[in-house]
C-alpha cells in the first residue's frame, strides 16, 4: 500500500550465492554448504527434542532455519559459529511463532546433541547472554522482518485441489513434506518463494 515501507527482498541470484561473506573470507562452497546443512539440521534436531515436532509446530523450525540461511548472507561462518547462531535462530523463531522455548533449555539440549568440540562454540562457560547478544545482531541482520510463510502451507493448499485415491494422495503429501524439510537445509529458500517450492516438491513427489 502507498506510504508503507517496502519489505526487503530476501531472494538472491546464483552470482550472489557464490559470493557470500564466508566465501569472501576464503571458505569454499562445499564447506559452506556443509555448515549450512549442519546448522539447519541442528535447529531441527534441537526443536524436535524440545517437543516442537511432536506438537506439529513445523513453522517454528522452518522459521528458525530460514533466519539462519538469511543471516549468513550477511555474516561469515568464520566470525559467527553455526551452532550458536542456530540456537539463537530457534530462540527467536519460538517467540515469533508463539511457541517460546527458554534459552537455557535450548543450550542444555545443544549440549546433549553436540560433541565436545562442537559445543565448544558456546564458550568455556556457556551462558544465555551469548545467545541474547547474538539475538540483537540477528534482528538487525534480518531487518526485523520476522513474519514468514513456508512451503508447508502451500503444499497442503495445493493437495486439497487434487482428486484421486486418498491413501495415494496422503503418501504424495508425506513425500513432498519430507522434500520441504530437506530443502530447508539448503539455500533453496534464498532463491525461490515458498509457493514455488511448494509446487516443485509436489511435482517431484508425483514423479517418484
Amino acid at each position: 500500500a502507498k506510504g508503507e515501507p517496502r519489505r526487503p527482498c530476501w531472494y538472491w541470484d546464483k552470482r550472489d550465492l557464490v559470493r557470500t561473506p564466508s566465501m569472501q573470507e576464503g571458505m569454499d562452497a562445499v564447506t559452506e554448504s556443509r555448515y549450512r546443512r549442519e546448522g539447519a539440521r541442528f535447529i531441527f534436531d534441537v526443536g524436535t527434542r524440545l517437543g516442537l515436532l511432536h506438537d506439529r509446530h513445523y513453522d517454528t523450525l522452518a522459521t528458525g532455519m530460514v533466519y539462519f540461511h538469511r543471516f549468513y548472507m550477511f555474516h561469515s561462518f568464520k566470525q559467527f559459529p553455526r551452532y550458536v547462531t542456530g540456537a539463537c535462530c530457534l530462540f527467536l523463531a519460538g517467540k515469533v511463532e508463539e511457541t517460546p522455548k527458554k534459552c537455557k533449555d535450548i543450550i542444555k539440549t545443544a549440549r546433549s546433541l553436540l560433541n565436545d568440540v562442537q559445543f565448544a562454540q558456546f564458550g568455556d562457560d556457556p551462558k544465555q547472554e551469548e545467545v541474547m547478544v547474538l539475538e540483537r545482531i540477528l534482528l538487525q541482520t534480518i531487518k526485523f522482518d520476522l513474519q514468514l510463510e513456508h512451503p508447508y502451507h502451500f503444499l497442503l493448499k495445493y493437495a486439497k485441489q487434487l482428486k484421486g485415491d486418498k491413501s495415494k494422495l496422503q503418501k504424495l503429501v508425506q513425500m513432498a513434506w519430507t522434500f520441504v524439510n530437506d530443502s530447508l537445509c539448503t539455500m533453496l529458500c534464498l532463491q525461490w518463494e515458498p509457493e514455488i517450492i511448494g509446487v516443485a516438491v509436489m511435482y517431484l513427489a508425483g514423479r517418484l
